[in-house]
């Protein structure tokens, strides 16, 4: 299925703790950014396989179920290689060479401005 594109970057935000992933959509939105929302990496999946216009993922890694934050990075790398991929986690300590290329860590917790300019300069809003 084809979406219009958004005159807005478009980020899927994928967080299990609905608090966070409610606080970093209302940043990102008043940043302006479109988000979509996903509480593990497996709905991510289903979004992104039915979505054309994603422009980056912000995904937390520690994620319920058999995919974590760190392994959908690399598959959304793999698949979907133009979408930017940031990471966060307040447990694992990544840099950013754990990533797939491109991809930036952010430590949790982090200032919402952190994570949204960081987000206008990879997608070049």
């Amino acid at each position: 299925m084809q979406h219009r594109a958004c005159s807005r970057p478009l980020v899927l935000v994928v967080e299990d703790d609905i608090l966070l992933r409610w606080t970093a959509t209302e940043a990102l939105q008043a940043a302006g950014f479109d988000v979509i929302e996903a509480g593990s990496a497996i709905e991510a999946i289903s979004i992104l396989e039915k979505r054309a216009d994603i422009r980056a993922v912000f995904t937390d890694v520690q994620m319920p179920g058999s995919i974590d934050g760190l392994k959908l990075a690399h598959l959304i790398s793999y698949r979907w290689p133009p979408i930017r991929i940031i990471a966060t986690s307040g447990q694992v300590k990544l840099r950013d060479d754990d990533l797939p290329e491109g991809g930036r860590y952010l430590q949790k917790p982090y200032p919402m401005a952190e994570l949204t300019g960081l987000l206008g300069e990879m997608v070049g809003q």
